[in-house]
């Protein structure tokens, strides 16, 4: 039961004072604790092991993980002590079990539960829920169908109002697992043996009647009584043997302890080995317990490899294996989905500041004219009105490369967290590391976007032949516009190819300077589309190097650089094993090593029952 695997075991009920005790001390030969009221306040698991070659007992409770060891005469004291201990000085209960093992010749082989006594009226220093309260430590233990019902009655007593029957009978209603022990037969003779045969309550492994110890008597002396009752007895002297005296009910319980263990034996060893497997498996998946620097540099290496490989799946291949069910971990997508996105952003059309067709362009043309020739368009106007088309969108390229660290930032940080989870005293370095590594490209992008806005307002230069070829195309609308310009007569809407249907009306005071307008507004249009490309593709470009050099150089110079550092204290620091992955190391391992134990037990076992 210690594993959570249910093994046949006899559980020992009964109403108070129906002498279960008394039946445990002739079964064992040992006295328990005795006394008014409730004398048994936690369950008691009394495991009996004959050893012929005992030349004197050997006796230890083990409680609380404590193990006691005592003496015959010194066990009602030594139990006293332990419940004291666990179920307090008062008349409390608890659930926590006391485990008497008792090795000595001449008793039976068997594994036995004695559980508190039901009582329904609580006294002085009991809680007021007495009753509940044993009766959930009852089914505790009598439910799972490999226990074995001892159900201990008194002659002196109506079988059918008894507690303790009724509580088997809602877990066991065929009985086929339910034996019935009556005591103190010589209090009460009379009927006793029709009570037994006409089996009012479905006992449907039989009675047995015993005579309980009497006063100082000794254990033999007790036993000797016994025989000469049911031998002598006018009435209980008509009884079949095979269901009268201690010796007889520890026959039977060895009998059936040893049927019902070779029934549950394959189903038994099925759970040990399943449970084996899932803890031994559950201890290897565990982090190795790191006891030299050699251990820690080979471990921390090993995350630091396999960290930066799963980054490079996520971030430069496309390769989203280790999170396919996790779309914010598939990297290069996202990546992609943010750089569309800034395209989509970006202005197509050089952008205005004016709703009237050209006056922006005449506003600076107006502002940068000089004594000179009027058909030259000065370079300070195209100059000046790019600057500020570029400042129009000069933040977005600073927004996408905030957007794509951010997420970076997150990716790399859950990767890290992952690999390493196996030393969680590490996690906040490691974090740590990381954020400073991503922050660290993240300014140099920042420095990048700057530069690069800082070149396209500084000079404007293309080598795209495109842009030529778009200048001339638009140009050739020039003359029509010159003729509506100059011809008041005609009809100031005017189709234009790249323009649309635009209104020109607004332009004719301004004669020259108009077509001028126009001019310097089909060399912005046509130059948008270099800036545009610049700005995405650079950015692009950009974005897939600076990840490249973060997962391949950056990341793992950081982390070596932060977490390592001089006297290499964060290996130091993996060597100190957490106190839970400590605990939950020595627990795996002290419950591999008793399924073992158990396993080999159940062979031995399973060996005997075969031998027979």
């Amino acid at each position: 039961m210690q594993e959570g695997i249910e093994l046949p075991t006899i559980v020992v009920v009964g109403d108070q004072s129906s002498g279960k005790s008394s039946v445990l001390e002739s079964i064992a030969g040992i006295s328990l604790p005795r006394g008014q009221g409730i004398c048994t306040r936690v369950p008691l698991i009394m495991r009996l092991q004959n050893d012929p070659s005992a030349q004197e007992p050997h006796l230890q409770l083990e409680y609380q993980g404590k193990v006691v060891t005592t003496s015959e005469s010194a066990v009602p004291q030594a139990i006293n002590a332990a419940t004291n201990e666990i179920a307090g000085t008062s008349k409390g209960i608890s659930d926590v079990p006391i485990t008497l093992i008792v090795k000595k010749k001449g008793v039976p082989d068997l594994t036995m539960v004695d559980l508190p006594g039901i009582t329904r009226v609580p006294v002085h220093g009991q809680p007021e829920n007495i009753y509940e309260q044993i009766s959930q430590i009852i089914m505790k233990y009598i439910t799972p169908k490999e226990s074995i019902i001892l159900n201990v009655l008194s002659a002196t007593v109506d079988f059918p109002t008894c507690e303790s029957i009724r509580m088997s009978q809602r877990v066991d209603k065929s009985g086929e697992r339910t034996l019935a022990v009556v005591t103190k037969a010589d209090k009460a003779p009379e009927g006793l043996l029709e009570k037994v045969t006409s089996d009012d309550v479905n006992i449907g492994l039989g009675y047995v009647c015993v005579r309980n110890r009497v006063g100082n008597e000794t254990y033999e002396e007790a036993r000797d009584e016994e025989m000469k009752l049911f031998k002598e007895h006018p009435l209980l002297s008509c009884m079949d043997k095979s269901i009268v005296g201690v010796q007889m009910l520890a026959q039977k319980l060895t009998q059936i302890q040893t049927a019902s263990i070779a029934k549950c034996l394959p189903d038994i060893a099925k759970k040990i080995n399943d449970k084996l497997n899932r803890n031994i498996a559950e201890l290897e998946q565990m982090p190795q317990h790191l006891s030299t620097i050699a251990d820690a540099v080979r471990a921390f290496m090993r995350i630091l490899g396999a960290s930066k490989e799963s980054l490079r799946k996520l971030l430069i291949r496309g390769d989203f294996e280790e999170f396919s069910d996790d779309v914010d971990m598939h990297a290069t997508a996202r990546v992609a989905d943010m750089h569309i996105h800034y395209a989509n952003q970006l202005p197509s059309q050089c952008p205005t500041t004016d709703d009237k067709f050209l006056m922006e362009e005449i506003g600076v043309l107006e502002e940068v004219m000089g004594i000179g020739l009027p058909n030259f368009l000065p370079r300070t106007a195209f100059h000046t009105i790019l600057k500020r088309k570029i400042k129009m969108v000069a933040d977005a390229p600073h927004q996408f490369v905030l957007e794509v660290w951010g997420y970076v930032e997150d990716v790399v940080v859950r990767v890290l967290l992952l690999q390493s989870r196996n030393f969680p005293q590490l996690q906040s370095s490691i974090r740590a590391a990381a954020q400073d590594v991503v922050n660290k490209m993240r300014r140099k992008s920042l420095a990048f976007v700057q530069e690069i806005i800082e070149m396209e307002m500084t000079a404007y230069y293309t080598w795209n032949t495109e842009y030529i070829e778009t200048w001339t195309e638009l140009m050739d609308g020039q003359r029509d516009f010159k003729v509506v310009i100059d011809d008041h007569s005609r009809r100031a809407m005017l189709e234009l190819s790249g323009f649309g249907t635009v209104d020109v009306s607004h332009l004719r005071p301004y004669g020259g300077m108009a077509v001028q307008a126009f001019d310097l507004r089909t060399r912005l249009m046509a130059y948008w589309k270099s800036v545009l490309l610049r700005l995405v593709d650079g950015m692009a470009l950009h974005i897939l190097y600076t990840i490249k050099c973060l997962v391949e150089n950056e990341i793992e110079v950081e982390i070596m650089n932060n977490l390592v550092g001089e006297g290499m204290i964060g290996l130091q620091r993996m060597m100190e094993e957490s106190t839970t992955i400590a605990a939950k190391r020595e627990r795996l391992r002290k419950s591999i090593t008793l399924l073992k134990e158990s396993k080999d037990v159940l062979a031995q076992i399973n060996d005997r029952i075969y031998c027979v």
